[in-house]
């Protein structure tokens, strides 16, 4: 019962002095530096193993992914069924999911709505506000679309 005062006591501590909520490990385990998201236009994708149309769209999100990464674009993937683990790493893999796959769910930090269908595809702008919502299968060129519409530039 302590453990959980002092880790609420923490968490009370860090949002009073500005600090984000943590972004946890990605598929791997690897630890997510706030820098992966300061400053930068997020695509933040929900998926499921299970979803045909999230398998289809997973090579739009990795081309995308690597085209954008040095131009001021993340693309982020959470699992809708909140896998963690082991279980994260094999059904990322299973997919080809080359972008971090986060192990703690950003919706609380980005304000973003319930996700109840899926895919679902949220784009937060550089300021950490949700300025777009896709939902369905998408293409990488209707997310660059999307991005343009929000505001993102090329640079």
């Amino acid at each position: 019962m302590l453990k959980k005062h002092l880790i609420i006591g923490l968490v009370l501590i860090l949002s009073a002095c500005g600090q984000a909520e943590p972004l946890g490990t990605d598929q791997h385990g690897v630890p997510i530096p706030e820098a992966i998201v300061a400053d930068q236009w997020l695509v933040i994708n929900y998926w499921a193993i299970w979803c045909a149309p999230c398998r289809k769209e997973v090579p739009e999100l990795n081309a995308l992914h690597h085209q954008l990464r040095e131009q001021g674009v993340r693309v982020l993937g959470v699992n809708y069924d909140q896998l963690q683990g082991e279980e994260l790493l094999a059904d990322s893999q299973q997919l080809g999911i080359e972008f971090p796959v986060l192990s703690i769910d950003p919706a609380a930090r980005f304000k973003l709505p319930a996700t109840h269908g899926l895919p679902a595809t949220y784009i937060v702008d550089r300021q950490g506000v949700l300025v777009s919502q896709l939902r369905g299968e998408q293409t990488k060129r209707a997310i660059v679309e999307a991005l343009r519409e929000a505001g993102w530039s090329a640079p």
